[in-house]
């Protein structure tokens, strides 16, 4: 069995919670708890003013769409595509849904996994891939939330920041 990603779904607006419903209710009804792991409509909490009035209240972060983290296949893709209020998944082709990179999740307050690190602010650690590969740096800043730390590299003589994913460097011996 494949690995469950997060999907987006467009909904039609003002339908995210019923769509979020009637997706809970197939898969309790369709025994899909294995392959369909959460739905979600990601909500903030913001300051309304009224007549005066400051007032917390709910809102959609993303308004017609609902985050699915599910395994993708055909029999799940028929079920959700056909659930009531869906008109798609998002991505170039409905029937070829793209699933949300750990960077976007992470950008919309989705955890993704949680990765142990071994460095602290002061070491000096190795960038393993992209574009700054075998680039060593210090460490000036780690940033937990976004997993990413910030390391000064000698860029033409000039010591520049550049922020880094938890999963791209590694301690230099």
């Amino acid at each position: 069995m494949s690995e469950a990603k997060w999907y987006v779904v467009h909904t039609y607006s003002g339908y995210e919670n019923k769509v979020k419903a009637n997706i809970e209710k197939m898969i309790e009804n369709r025994k899909l708890h294995d392959q369909i792991l959460e739905v979600s409509v990601p909500m903030q909490e913001v300051i309304e003013l009224k007549n005066g009035v400051r007032k917390r209240v709910q809102k959609k972060m993303f308004p017609g769409y609902v985050l699915i983290h599910m395994v993708m296949n055909d029999d799940i893709w028929y079920v959700v595509r056909n659930t009531r209020g869906v008109t798609g998944f998002v991505g170039p082709d409905s029937k070829q849904p793209v699933p949300l990179s750990e960077t976007e999740m992470r950008s919309m307050g989705i955890k993704g996994d949680d990765i142990v690190i071994d460095f602290e602010i002061g070491d000096t650690v190795t960038v393993i891939t992209g574009v700054w590969e075998n680039t060593t740096g210090v460490i000036k800043q780690i940033n937990p939330h976004k997993q990413i730390v910030t390391i000064s590299v000698d860029l033409f003589g000039r010591e520049t920041p550049v922020e880094i994913s938890f999963s791209d460097v590694r301690l230099s011996k």
